[in-house]
């Protein structure tokens, strides 16, 4: 009996010394599984970033608005006789030049009275070279001369109104431009001042843009200006300042600005909605960075600049904003690595993780 219990007891002391080495063991492993969990930990506290370097590109200060198109002279033609549409000589989309035929008018009667008002004045002229021969002899006085001379001039001027109707059986252009409108029809017969032609000048179109007057120092005659019409996919014009009104509107506390655009393609049409961009200020080889990468933070601008994996949070001063790009006026070099994409994240000491580089930093500036 004494022996059987000493051999259950040495084999319960195994029993324990195995439990033992199996919990060492469980413990070193845990361990080790501890200690590679924090170095992931720490090797993910790096946060993935996209970074770009300012680039030196000219920036410019704009006023921008919206106006439409129009002409800059539009003419409405009217009839100055009455009388039948015998002619129409131009249609719509026409060229026309100043004085040019547009259309003619039954002018028979006219005619008649013009070719009577020529016989009176020749019979007339003829009476005064024969007074003018009695006067020198004394045949007749003074007064009956001067009487005779008086009817010679009125009947020149009833002569010349006779002439000038007939004329007038021709309808001419008063401006140079394009037919816009034919408004007879061959047959018509129209009265005095019935409208027959519309004349559009469309070189060069204008756009009137009323400006705060807080602009009032910064627009000047000259300056340089874009016009983009929507309508023709958002093309763009090149267009300039042709007049600045020398007074404020009282009413609206703006005042109006003219500006010339041309196109020889004609393109642009009277009528059409453009906008318009006034370039007030240009400043050479500023430094620009990607909109994306300024942060409006307390009303303060900040970037994060990357140094050795670290981010640091800077503040900038900004100066014009143009398309993609923002001047930096102070607060950044030309070296600087800056943040453009995951800086949502980011704090002040952050350690990144450059994934991707811009190296077309800011995006190129529109035309002038």
């Amino acid at each position: 009996m004494t022996t059987r219990m000493s051999g259950t007891s040495r084999s319960g002391a195994a029993c324990g010394l195995l439990a033992i080495a199996v919990t060492l063991l469980s413990q070193a492993g845990c361990s080790g599984d501890k200690s590679a969990t924090d170095d992931a930990a720490e090797e993910e506290a790096a946060i993935p970033v996209e970074i770009a370097v300012p680039v030196r590109a000219d920036v410019h200060a704009r006023y921008s608005g919206t106006a439409p198109i129009e002409a800059f002279a539009d003419a409405l033609v009217i009839a100055k006789v009455a009388g039948e549409v015998r002619e129409i000589l131009v249609e719509e989309g026409d060229d026309v030049v100043q004085n040019q035929v547009l259309a003619r008018l039954d002018g028979d009667r006219l005619r008649l009275e013009k070719e009577q008002a020529e016989a009176n004045l020749r019979k007339l002229q003829g009476d005064y070279q024969r007074n003018i021969e009695l006067r020198d002899k004394g045949l007749i006085s003074e007064g009956d001369f001067d009487k005779l001379r008086y009817e010679l001039d009125a009947l020149k001027a009833s002569y010349d109104l006779a002439a000038l109707e007939l004329d007038y059986t021709e309808i001419r252009s008063p401006i140079d431009g394009v037919v816009s409108a034919r408004l007879i029809k061959l047959g018509n017969t129209i009265d005095v001042n019935a409208p027959t032609f519309k004349v559009t000048t469309l070189e060069p179109l204008v756009s009137y843009l009323h400006v705060p007057e807080r602009e009032y120092r910064r627009i000047d005659r000259g300056q340089a200006a874009t016009i983009t019409i929507d309508a023709l996919s958002g093309v763009t014009f090149e267009a300039q300042v042709a007049r600045v009104s020398p007074v404020v509107d009282p009413d609206t506390g703006t005042f109006k600005i003219t500006v010339e655009v041309s196109d020889p393609t004609r393109r642009l049409k009277p009528g059409m909605f453009a906008r318009i961009d006034v370039v007030h200020d240009t400043r050479k080889a500023a430094l620009v960075v990607p909109r994306a990468a300024v942060l409006e933070e307390g009303g303060r601008s900040l970037v994060f600049v990357v140094n050795d994996g670290t981010a640091e949070k800077r503040e900038v001063t900004t100066g014009y904003s143009e398309g993609g790009n923002v001047e930096i006026r102070q607060g950044l070099n030309d070296s600087d690595q800056i943040v453009t994409v995951g800086h949502t994240n980011l704090k002040d000491g952050s350690r990144v993780n450059v994934i991707g580089r811009r190296d077309d930093s800011a995006e190129p500036a529109p035309g002038v």
